[in-house]
């Protein structure tokens, strides 16, 4: 299976996804990165952007794709057959529930969902449970998004916030591979 894997800029969470790509490869996947322009820029208090990059490109023996351009070939030339986006952000979910196309990571579901080619979305938002939740209703009532399960992420501090079940994200992507939704 020929895997993307698209980050977005939730950085507290990339130490973990990051695992999970090891996860897929060592099951015989094929991942190709794919990250936001954000996540691929910036340095935070999580780590610095050039490791993250270093890491997952070591890993996946692949260069991370990061514009509109290098993604836009995955649909047509059939290079993926699925899209995972972990961790996905509260800013790409509303785009992406509201068709807008404009970073590397919605241009990569965009090729693959003109295909009918299945989108997992692994959640990662602190508002999830506020303004956000129209946009998760929306995408879970779409053909062909999948969402890993997901769960309050800190009910007292951060009240409105999502976090997929990062441990069920193998088993998530596997089952859609199968058809499973």
């Amino acid at each position: 299976m020929k895997i993307g894997f698209a980050l977005t800029a939730s950085y507290c969470n990339f130490k973990e996804v990051i695992t999970y790509i090891s996860k897929l490869i060592e099951t015989g996947a094929k991942v190709v990165p794919i990250m936001s322009y954000n996540s691929y820029t910036y340095d935070t208090r999580f780590g610095k952007a050039e490791e993250f990059i270093a890491e997952i490109e070591e890993m996946t023996g692949e260069k991370i794709m990061k514009t509109l351009v290098d993604v836009e070939p995955l649909g047509p030339k059939d290079l993926i057959d699925i899209i995972v986006v972990a961790p996905c952000t509260g800013n790409t979910l509303a785009k992406l529930a509201n068709g807008i196309t404009d970073t590397s990571v919605l241009g990569a579901i965009k090729t693959m969902r003109r295909n009918d080619k299945p989108v997992v979305i692994a959640i990662a938002t602190n508002d999830a449970l506020a303004l956000n939740m129209r946009n998760i209703f929306t995408l879970q009532n779409t053909k062909g998004i999948t969402f890993v399960p997901f769960k309050q992420d800190n009910a007292k501090d951060k009240p409105y916030s999502l976090v997929a079940e990062w441990d069920k994200m193998v088993e998530t992507i596997e089952d859609v591979a199968k058809g499973l939704e």
